[in-house]
């Protein structure tokens, strides 16, 4: 960028004298230190674009092959991806349960994204861009419970409706109306126990939205699956469990996706529960569905924690559902940077089994044992994809064809 930027200056100076000195303000100094950046970023987005085309969606799996490493290692891809893929569309960012009162309120980042979700004093969940309007401070931190949110940086004080309530020290500002300097509102929805954002529309009236529309958009022909499949809100939320893991968040996705193939050898102990053989894949707009049935035999070690079916629904672009005997939990995948994502789980459990301590602590650490032996996984995925040995690879067709089917969609929301 800077060579391309002093080749563009270079005919604006003339050869100086000895001892004269050069005025380099010159009028369209602006201009011209525009023109460059916007062409040097034409240049970043059409070669970007070029690393989308290197996967053919149209290739049937049987010969296709998987992205290429740069959709996993590239930043300029990374970005593209925030901007295509995670600002449009309705995303998960939490649970009901963290805002189950008046004044409760969590906070998140998607990509350059500060927000903050809360439940006004009417029990209506609103959410707004978590930026104090004044000088671009960060309002609130974490999630709990507040009166009202108070900037720490000059005390601007904001309502729960995001109107602005106290400007401090404002006297001789003109041309100042206090209804402009609200927080920007973002369009907010549940569905069952999740909560879901839309960064691409503006929501200015704070209207609620159409729950049965947020249904179509999010899981198009899916939600009565899912519904009846006892992913709904009448399990009680047990807890949260996070980790950071050292790989792109796709990586994740891809090892949620691969029909059950690294199961048998890289889980053992959830392998011994699950009957293997039976594994099914049943796919939608933007939803998979992978189920298996669950070994009919109790034993010490198979204590009835993954009942008589699992199912694991991946819904596009990051968030897991699984439901397995009295047990729900979910997985969201947030990206972090080409070579970072955090994933986020959440338990919930039948209330008749939530005092059962043991049960409870058994499953947990069951849990805990698979998300470790994932990490394990991916990582050393990440690893391997920023290897100099590997470009692409291919897929098992009995198996992934939920991956294929997410690399698809992928495709379509870059390519728009």
């Amino acid at each position: 960028m800077q060579m391309a930027m002093s080749m563009q200056l270079i005919p604006f100076i003339s050869t100086p004298r000895q001892g004269q000195l050069i005025n380099l303000n010159f009028s369209n100094k602006s201009s011209i230190l525009s023109r460059c950046l916007i062409h040097n970023s034409d240049i970043q987005t059409s070669q970007t674009q070029r690393l989308v085309h290197h996967f053919n969606p149209k290739t049937p799996i049987e010969e296709a092959v998987t992205p290429p490493t740069s959709w996993y290692t590239d930043p300029s891809f990374f970005h593209l991806e925030l901007d295509r893929v995670f600002y449009r569309g309705w995303q998960v960012v939490g649970s009901t349960e963290q805002i189950k009162d008046p004044r409760d309120y969590f906070t998140g980042r998607l990509g350059d994204v500060e927000y903050v979700v809360c439940r006004d004093d009417s029990g209506m969940v609103r959410a707004f861009h978590n930026v104090c309007r004044h000088h671009a401070s960060l309002l609130a931190y974490g999630s709990g419970k507040k009166s009202c949110f108070v900037c720490p940086y000059h005390g601007w004080t904001y309502g729960f409706n995001g109107a602005l309530l106290k400007a401090t020290r404002i006297s001789g500002m003109r041309n100042f109306n206090v209804n402009d300097f609200g927080l920007l509102p973002i369009k907010v929805a549940t569905w069952g126990p999740f909560i879901l954002l839309n960064l691409e529309k503006e929501n200015r009236s704070q209207k609620e939205v159409d729950c049965h529309n947020v249904s179509k958009e999010w899981l198009g022909s899916c939600s009565e699956v899912l519904s009846s499949s006892g992913i709904d809100s009448s399990l009680s939320y047990l807890c949260r469990r996070e980790y950071t893991i050292e790989c792109n968040w796709k990586v994740f996705c891809d090892n949620y996706l691969d029909g059950g193939y690294h199961v048998p050898y890289a889980h053992k102990g959830l392998a011994s529960g699950l009957k293997m053989d039976s594994y099914s894949i049943t796919m939608f707009e933007k939803v998979s569905i992978q189920s298996c049935e669950g070994s009919s035999e109790k034993s010490e070690e198979n204590y009835d924690r993954l009942g008589r079916k699992a199912i694991y629904a991946f819904i596009y672009p990051n968030f897991m559902i699984n439901r397995y005997g009295p047990w729900m939990d979910t997985n969201l995948v947030v990206p972090l940077g080409p070579n970072k994502c955090q994933v986020i789980f959440d338990y919930y459990l039948e209330r008749s089994l939530k005092n059962d301590t043991d049960f409870v602590e058994k499953s947990l650490q069951d849990s805990e044992k698979v998300q470790i032996e994932d990490v394990v996984l991916c990582e050393g995925v990440q690893k391997g994809l920023q290897s100099p040995a590997y470009s692409v690879g291919r897929y098992a067709p009995t198996v992934e064809l939920a991956m294929h089917h997410f690399h698809c969609l992928l495709y379509e929301n870059l390519t728009k």
